[in-house]
């Protein structure tokens, strides 16, 4: 008895420190990525207000990244099964990407990403344990609502970026479209469609932090 419970705390003590390894690594180290999409060189001519839109726009792109690692780590750590938690952790890592996608393109704008990506972060890991702990149905249903609102923001911005940043245009159709592909893997495994004002809170939230993290 002693034994189990010994090796019980020790699994919960690996679980906490694995959570904190993952989010100080989102926060504050250099965001990676082994794969590069195939981007058109930039062509220098946007204006300066062009591209500080740009830089705007993809400071959103970068803080909707971090919420969404946060977002999957939180539903993994509590997810049922391990498949569930294989296949949130694999969503988190292509995530990632988009990531460090994101970063490269600000600092290229001669920008930084959002100063509040802590709260972003914190804020939708909580979301997504609370989803993990009603079921994995519940928990997938969240994540397919929550790529189904994502493709819809980053068509936006595909309308709202600068015509001639041909390089942030690039990165958000890959991302547009490997979203897609989460929601659908999601939707295929069980997902469940969410209560009606569910949904509309999310685009509540989504708003705030959209249009706090274009600035700040």
């Amino acid at each position: 008895m002693t034994y189990n419970v010994a090796m019980l705390a020790g699994d919960v003590l690996d679980s906490v420190l694995n959570v904190a390894d993952q989010t100080l690594r989102t926060l504050f180290a250099p965001a990676r990525s082994a794969r590069h999409p195939d981007l058109p060189a930039d062509t220098g001519s946007m204006t300066p207000g062009e591209r500080r839109h740009s830089a705007g726009l993809m400071r959103v792109n970068h803080a909707g990244e971090i919420a969404a690692q946060g977002l999957y780590r939180g539903q993994a750590a509590l997810s049922r099964s391990s498949q569930t938690r294989e296949f949130l952790d694999r969503a988190a890592n292509e995530e990632a990407d988009h990531l460090a996608w994101c970063e490269a393109r600000l600092r290229e704008l001669g920008s930084r990403p959002s100063l509040l990506n802590p709260l972003w972060y914190l804020g939708s890991f909580g979301l997504g344990a609370a989803a993990a702990v009603l079921g994995d149905a519940v928990s997938l249903g969240f994540m397919s609502e929550t790529e189904l609102q994502v493709e819809g923001h980053l068509a936006s911005h595909l309308d709202r970026l600068p015509a001639s940043d041909l390089r942030s245009r690039g990165i958000v159709q890959h991302m547009k479209n490997e979203e897609s592909a989460h929601g659908q893997a999601a939707r295929a495994r069980g997902a469940v469609d969410l209560p009606a004002p569910i949904p509309g809170l999310m685009r509540v939230a989504a708003r705030v932090m959209t249009g706090t993290a274009y600035w700040f």
